[in-house]
């Protein structure tokens, strides 16, 4: 990879636009996001959960304002990657190692954390050879974490397969292997550089499908839950970071 500024196209907005939508959950339940498992004994919980969710949505809307959106990636980047990955669900990793859902619900967050670090270095006035470092730190994180998705597939079949429509064919354990397949295959491609962009692109799609054929439907089955609302947003900024990768990926126009 050459030394040069990547150019961002559409993924940030999206990127940006999920990470408001996951601070605005978080304030209207009062709560952290549940892939945030803050202890329920830490002092002043609730007041720490409107200042996290407050943090979200202010440095969310700032990554949308081009003026602004260097330092707002700068710093969900921080939050994410410190607090949310290292922290949190570091504490849940080393209380669980012999869980996979603990690797793979950290990497939700670490996949965030991604998709902001390629963003910063797309926006910040920094020296081009450090961008380029930076931006492949987060598509090798990035490519780290659809590796663990696809695993989650294989691992939590039974919690899968359920969340494909059954009037999806040919049935939905058919989709719940081929998405797992198709992420661990992305997580490949992004990590080896081979049909990487392609494959960033095809993970944006998937996950732009997760929200039409299954997050949505559930959020209007059951709009009263804080999960389902927290999922939708979710997927939301994993989409963007998806396109955010894409993006970087992408050869310079001559």
């Amino acid at each position: 990879m050459t030394a040069r500024k990547t150019a961002m196209a559409f993924g940030w907005r999206v990127w940006g636009l999920g990470v408001i939508a996951l601070g605005l959950v978080c304030l209207a339940w009062g709560d952290f996001d549940p892939g945030q498992p803050v202890p329920t004994d830490v002092p002043d919980r609730a007041a720490l959960a409107y200042v996290a969710a407050s943090l979200m949505v202010i440095a969310g809307v700032a990554v949308e304002w081009r003026r602004t959106r260097a330092w707002a990636a700068a710093a969900l980047t921080a939050y994410y990657a410190l607090i949310v990955v290292v922290l949190l669900n570091g504490r849940v990793v080393l209380a669980h190692p012999a869980e996979f859902g603990a690797y793979s619900g950290g990497a939700e967050q670490l996949a965030i954390a991604a998709g902001g670090l390629i963003v910063y270095a797309a926006s910040a006035k920094i020296d081009a050879a450090l961008a380029t470092r930076l931006t492949r730190l987060g598509q090798v994180a990035f490519g780290v974490c659809a590796l663990l998705f696809g695993g989650a597939h294989f691992f939590y079949m039974n919690l899968t397969t359920p969340l494909v429509p059954k009037w999806l064919p040919p049935s939905p354990e058919f989709w719940a292997y081929a998405t797992g397949f198709g992420h661990i295959a992305a997580g490949i491609a992004i990590l080896t550089g081979v049909r990487a962009r392609l494959a960033a692109i095809l993970l944006t799609a998937m996950y732009a499908s997760f929200t039409v054929l299954v997050h949505a439907p559930m959020l209007l089955a059951d709009p009263s839950s804080h999960v389902n609302w927290s999922e939708n947003a979710l997927n939301i900024a994993l989409t963007g970071a998806a396109w955010v990768v894409a993006d970087s990926l992408a050869r310079p126009r001559r």
